[in-house]
């Protein structure tokens, strides 16, 4: 059988060797669910590290921690080959996450930043002759079975350019195609593609961790079933150690947990918070239209306020996309651990900053799948 582009590798029963890697390690969005968990990992393994901050912008995620912090914008080519001068690897974690309905400023926004930034970064990266830079990917970049919707995907399935999809998601992919060209031009590069992250450190916070402080204040009035592929955070900030010390280089890894339903989510929730669900369960094709007509008015009368169920949204969800992560297990020995223990982590660090009244006490995994 004629193997496809990106396919895990099957020379071998054994993982991936381990690459030694020393010198200081540079990282980019840092503030981030993601990335603030990135650098705990990499101080927990004893790096020296180098946060990028963007002007302006509050670094509640990383204070307190033994970062060197430079400023900079992904944009600015000169400023990000001096912050970068110095470090020998790099995550660059950055990037303008939106799920709402855009606007040509927008637009020029995130592809600024997702795509230019990141063209940018492997340039400067390549100029000073960093040992490795691993990129954050997306999930909702990578392709799918059309024959089967439902078919877990793996790195091989490329995306489809036709579907209706976010700017975010298309700038995704603009940045898979800007790795690819770094590593025809020799740059060692790799792409550790996640799937919806769920863990605490989420300080902006993320569109799942706004959805679950409104549950926890009775702010969540109905819900719509459908589902998507969870990563705990710390699942995802070990997956870009694997993909910096293990990956193959021009390659990409998809990390996940596993898949849950929203009805399933909602029961953890529950059983995290104490408090029951919404009533309301709407039927995907009613929530949809509900999220056309909200999202219409708060994009003109409320623009910078978070909206939790917009088009994009809901018809991710209703994707109910499977991820298969054999590449990443295979290779890498990638060991992902319970979504439960991640709600319950992501929750206590909710309750911890004062942001959600103190749940039950905490169950053990074990003992919520005796319950459920």
């Amino acid at each position: 059988m004629i193997p496809r582009f990106g396919e895990a590798s099957t020379k071998s029963d054994k993982v991936n060797p381990v690459r030694k890697l020393k010198g200081k390690v540079f990282v980019t969005g840092a503030t981030g669910h993601v990335g603030a968990n990135v650098v705990r990992r990499l101080l927990a393994d004893g790096k020296e590290v180098r946060v990028l901050l963007e002007p302006g912008k509050k670094a509640d995620a990383i204070e307190g921690l033994d970062v060197e912090r430079v400023t900079a914008e992904l944009t600015d080519l000169g400023a990000l080959e001096t912050a970068m001068k110095g470090c020998a690897q790099a995550f660059h974690v950055a990037a303008i996450i939106a799920t709402g309905v855009p606007n040509p400023a927008l637009e020029r926004r995130i592809y600024d930043v997702n795509v230019t930034g990141t063209q940018n970064l492997l340039r400067v990266a390549q100029h000073i002759a960093m040992d490795r830079v691993v990129v954050t990917g997306s999930f909702s970049a990578n392709g799918w079975n059309r024959e089967d919707p439902h078919a877990p995907a793996n790195e091989t399935l490329t995306h489809y350019p036709f579907d209706e999809v976010l700017p975010y998601s298309r700038t995704k992919v603009q940045v898979e195609h800007e790795c690819l060209k770094a590593a025809v031009e020799g740059l060692d590069v790799v792409i550790a593609t996640s799937c919806a992250v769920l863990g605490p450190h989420d300080y902006e916070p993320s569109r799942m961790g706004r959805t679950l402080l409104d549950f926890a204040h009775g702010k969540l009035r109905a819900y719509v079933p459908g589902g998507f592929e969870f990563i705990p955070a710390k699942d995802i900030a070990a997956g870009h150690m694997l993909a910096m010390q293990r990956g193959r280089s021009g390659q990409k890894y998809i990390f996940s947990s596993r898949f849950v339903s929203i009805d399933e989510m909602m029961e953890i929730w529950e059983k995290v918070t104490g408090r029951p669900r919404p009533k309301l369960r709407l039927s995907p094709t009613v929530m949809a239209g509900v999220a056309q007509v909200t999202s219409f008015f708060m994009d003109r009368f409320a623009p910078h306020k978070p909206q939790r169920f917009t088009p994009a949204a809901v018809r991710i969800l209703r994707s109910q996309r499977r991820a298969d992560t054999t590449k990443a297990r295979t290779e890498l020995g990638f060991a992902p651990t319970p979504i439960e223990d991640a709600i319950f982590a992501a929750y206590e660090d909710f309750v911890r900053r004062g942001l959600a009244p103190r749940g039950p006490a905490r169950e053990t995994t074990a003992t919520l799948e005796a319950t459920a």
